[in-house]
């Protein structure tokens, strides 16, 4: 397949709200991680986007009837279409599709009317509660914000949603069936319910007393994630057309590759052969060897078991022991928007030379023999890896490449 351009890029996570904002703190890397007395009890600890205040940024009558998910993608969505220099009054709206990745969408609203509906019964229930829950909302609310009648596609597989998104959105331009994309994801499922679910599966850190140092991917003593929430958001145009239109070309999405491990309902393949098989896909699409990789963006989600299986998979791949990072020890797992996201920081750290650091990393995980740093790293960067493995074994990886 013909290599896709990056043209745009957007941001709103844990980190900052904005690219600018975003990758000096992953670069400086300062966790985000702090307790969540929201979240209920027993404490937790979560990473919240913070300053995101909705009635400035979207309108207070149009945010009060949008989920939290939505309000994210449409901030994020609206700074990489002006980072690209679109004007969507110009555009052909036909031919601009939106393809965005979510774990489970407008769960803010469905918890809140639940308890309505149970505290009050019918007649408290807004009339609102589908429009603003429904996953599917989410690429229709970005398509309505910028008329934008192409293809328009939610996805969702689990923690590899938005890194599926993207590839998908790749797919469609190769295909001829846009010449715009709008691709990313968004997820905001700090919810009580929810992270009780993720909690009594043994899934999260319990570092309650040292929250700051609790998402710890790839050390020793980590002892699972810290979930997030935010939105990232990626334009994609051929390469030939970005270039007719004298656009900034940021990076180029050069490879995809998508697996299921068919093995079990949350842990990985503990051989990581799922993972391995999509590594090799994506640097097959791209037609580049595994020499050639200069830079991993790893799913790195400080689990013990899932540390372990991505460390030993790039070992037994990558032979040219290439800098490797995780950037959820700053911004935790963003979930389904966590591959959208990571996206964007590979893009920016091939453009910038520079390999975040894997925040938190004090005491490497003696199993894992990969080159991790917990400072960022100096690095010519030619083709980078950004890998996202989900709940129900599904992993998809993009392969990214200079312009």
């Amino acid at each position: 397949m013909s290599d896709v351009a990056v043209t745009g890029l957007g941001l709103v996570t844990p980190a900052g709200i904005g690219v600018e904002a975003n990758w000096a703190a992953v670069c400086a890397g300062k966790p985000t991680a702090a307790a969540d007395p929201a979240l209920g009890d027993p404490p937790q600890i979560s990473c919240r986007v913070t300053g995101f205040d909705a009635d400035e940024l979207l309108g207070a009558r149009r945010a009060l009837r949008l989920d939290p998910v939505v309000r994210f993608a449409l901030v994020a969505a609206r700074e990489a279409v002006a980072d690209a220099g679109l004007d969507p009054q110009t555009w052909d709206p036909p031919r601009v599709g939106v393809v965005l990745g979510t774990a489970n969408g407008g769960v803010t609203t469905l918890e809140t009317q639940y308890g309505a509906f149970v505290r009050h019964g019918f007649p408290r229930v807004s009339p609102t509660l589908l429009p603003m829950e429904l996953p599917n909302m989410l690429a229709g609310q970005v398509a309505m914000e910028f008329g934008a009648t192409g293809p328009n596609l939610v996805v969702a597989t689990a923690c590899a949603s938005g890194t599926t998104a993207i590839g998908t959105a790749r797919d469609l331009l190769t295909l001829d069936r846009c010449d715009i994309v709008l691709a990313g994801g968004s997820e905001a499922m700090l919810t009580p319910l929810l992270m009780a679910g993720f909690a009594r599966m043994g899934a999260l850190s319990r570092r309650v007393d040292a929250p700051s140092s609790a998402s710890r991917p790839f050390d020793a003593d980590r002892d699972g994630f810290v979930a997030g929430e935010g939105a990232g958001v990626l334009v994609l145009e051929r390469v030939r057309d970005a270039q007719a239109r004298g656009a900034r070309i940021r990076g180029r999405v050069a490879g995809y590759g998508a697996t299921a491990d068919a093995h079990h309902p949350t842990a990985p393949h503990p051989e990581g052969r799922g993972a391995e098989a999509a590594v090799r896909a994506a640097l097959a699409d791209a037609g580049a060897a595994a020499s050639d990789v200069g830079h991993v963006n790893a799913h790195g989600t400080s689990t013990p078991l899932n540390d372990v299986a991505e460390a030993t998979m790039l070992r037994r791949v990558l032979p040219g022991d290439p800098p490797v990072a995780s950037t959820k020890g700053v911004t935790g797992h963003l979930l389904g928007a966590a591959g959208a996201v990571e996206a964007v920081y590979t893009v920016l750290a091939m453009e910038s030379g520079l390999v975040p650091p894997t925040a938190n990393l004090e005491r490497p995980d003696p199993r894992i023999d990969l080159a991790l740093s917990a400072e960022a790293v100096p690095a010519r960067i030619e083709l980078a890896l950004s890998n996202s493995f989900g709940f129900g074994g599904q992993n998809a990886v993009l392969a990214f490449a200079a312009p």
